[in-house]
């Protein structure tokens, strides 16, 4: 039986950010399925994409840096739009 150690950090900023990010993407997941004013959705999930980034950066993972910078490309795209770009 092998025993694995959590590995993420607790306490310290990146678990501060990747807790409130994850509930800004929550809360927009819910305005997308209530069907709130589109432009709530993005703006939630603009900030919880951020934070994650964030957290990306502070843990030195590739993997989340590239995905979380490539959902915020699209999220401005879309608020840009959105407000007639």
């Amino acid at each position: 039986t092998r025993v694995f150690k959590k590995v993420t950090p607790k306490g310290d900023l990146s678990w501060y950010i990747k807790w409130a990010a994850s509930f800004f993407i929550l809360v927009a997941v819910a305005a997308r399925s209530a069907g709130t004013i589109p432009a709530i959705d993005l703006w939630f999930s603009l900030i919880g994409t951020i934070g994650w980034f964030w957290v990306g950066m502070l843990w030195h993972d590739r993997a989340l840096t590239m995905l979380n910078a490539t959902l915020t490309t699209i999220l401005l795209i879309g608020l840009f739009t959105y407000y007639g770009g």
